[in-house]
């Protein structure tokens, strides 16, 4: 389902039941949601007709899974392509064949009493699975982590208290509901008691209208193309979002320093986080200062550590080293559902999880992030972090969002390349990007190429940087890009 208020009314009705939640992202298709189904043992989906005028959920579901418009008892079906599933719940006003109608829901619901309520709920472990929530799978079928209840609320919890959050406050959280950046500010409201405010979809225009009315203390709309969405679109100056105190974001620091130069009234923090790990495994704090708000991701929350190791040999490096960021403690996943492989790859014996990312801790134990491990281009014999590329293109007054990746070249091996999009009403000519790079940047981190681009490609809120390499060896292969 898109965001809507039946969307949190089934993420706590579902784990009230004892049954673990299971977010399908709202852009699979049918590739993937007959794995998702299947690889999850789902016996029932809910989904909804919100969202019929821009996409129609159940018509993919039913594109996916032969036979699901043509069965005889939608509470009890039989398909072949998800031997478990027993109904597809149509929320709304539609009837759709093969789909239990809202109503006959509600009814079903109706004839369960408080009692029975209350000792399903009261026989849940805290340590019992709450969510299987399936990463984005960019370059594989995705794969599912299993999160504890204790593993989110303790998680999310926290975050509340470091943000100070008071019951009345307005929280705006764009992300949609099946990703964790939006899961987590529901979370964050209920243990605030604030008010949350999202959308079916995200539009910026849309968006700034709500928060002109809403007013928010709390910002989060955490990835750069949402928040350069809305601060480039033109009705952002007529927007007054000085009652907003705290803005959630993560990025390269040259982009959060514009973000906290744009909205100078709320104090701007960052984290270090990845589905497996809950949320945040770290976060910066209201007090910290401008460099190290926008440089680092923060200290570990209570209950998590962090270590940086070789990541090769694994072993332990000092502060200070850069190598690959391992984290274990309360929030982090309970390991990868059907998938013995990567639990044995993502987890050692002491219960680190190894997460592929590339970074170093400062002086003080805060994460320094400095991209994915893969995400370095081998240029010539020198490793080159497509992030540090990235943040120095973000400060071209014309760029609006920039990613970076490595494309093949004969003799250098690999060769930055870039792709930008431009503010809006901006300007600017590959030489222009270029020539901002020269004498600023070591010439072989300087990219052999640009592409301008006015559309991402994107899983639930990040841009496929897999689908970008992939473009970008085909330009290298139609000759357009030079060593």
């Amino acid at each position: 389902m898109n965001n809507s208020p039946e969307t949190v009314a089934a993420l706590f009705g579902i784990a009230l039941a004892g049954a673990a939640i299971v977010p399908i992202n709202t852009r699979y298709r049918t590739r993937e949601l007959p794995f998702i189904l299947s690889d999850a043992r789902l016996r029932t989906v809910l989904t909804s007709d919100r969202s019929d005028e821009y996409v129609d959920l159940f018509g993919l579901l039913d594109e996916s899974f032969a036979g699901l418009a043509d069965a005889a008892d939608p509470r009890e079906l039989r398909l072949a392509d998800a031997p478990e599933l027993r109904s597809v719940v149509m929320l709304g006003e539609r009837r759709a064949p093969g789909a239990l109608p809202a109503a006959d829901f509600y009814a079903a619901a109706a004839t369960v009493d408080e009692a029975t309520l209350r000792e399903r709920r009261l026989g849940i472990r805290v340590g019992s699975t709450a969510m299987l929530l399936f990463t984005s799978g960019t370059t594989s079928q995705p794969r599912a982590c299993r999160l504890a209840h204790e593993a989110l609320v303790r998680n999310w919890s926290s975050i509340a208290a470091a943000f100070g959050m008071q019951p009345g406050e307005g929280l705006w959280a764009p992300g949609p509901m099946f990703h964790l950046g939006a899961i987590g500010p529901i979370l964050l409201s209920v243990a605030s008691g604030a008010a949350l405010l999202t959308d079916t979809y995200f539009e910026p225009g849309r968006a700034l209208a709500m928060l002109d009315r809403e007013r928010p203390a709390i910002l989060y709309p955490a990835y750069p193309p949402i928040t350069m969405g809305i601060l480039t679109h033109p009705d952002f100056a007529a927007v007054d979002l000085s009652p907003a105190r705290v803005i959630l974001n993560v990025g390269p620091a040259e982009v959060l320093r514009q973000i906290q130069a744009t909205l100078p009234a709320a104090t701007l923090v960052s984290m270090y986080a990845l589905t497996e790990s809950g949320g945040a495994a770290t976060l910066t704090a209201l007090e910290d200062d401008l460099d190290t708000r926008v440089t680092t991701c923060g200290r570990p929350h209570p209950g998590v550590q962090v270590r940086i190791v070789e990541p090769e040999t694994r072993a332990p490096l000092p502060g200070g080293e850069v190598g690959e960021i391992c984290v274990r403690g309360v929030s982090i996943c309970d390991g990868y559902e059907n998938d013995p492989g990567k639990n044995a790859a993502a987890f050692d014996a002491e219960g680190w999880l190894h997460t592929g990312d590339r970074g170093r801790l400062d002086r003080s134990g805060r994460v320094i992030f400095l991209g994915r491990l893969k995400e370095t281009i081998k240029v010539g014999g020198e490793n080159v972090a497509e992030v540090e590329i990235e943040s120095h293109l973000s400060t071209h007054p014309a760029v609006k969002l920039v990613q970076v990746v490595g494309a093949p070249d004969e003799r250098l091996d690999e060769i930055p390349f870039a792709f930008v999009e431009l503010r809006p009403g901006a300007e600017a000519s590959e030489e222009d990007i270029l020539a901002h790079c020269r004498g600023a940047i070591a010439s072989f981190k300087t990219p052999r190429h640009v592409e301008f681009v006015t559309e991402w490609p994107m899983s639930a809120s990040k841009v496929q940087k897999g689908r970008l390499r992939e473009r970008a060896a085909a330009a290298v292969e139609a000759g357009r890009a030079h060593a």
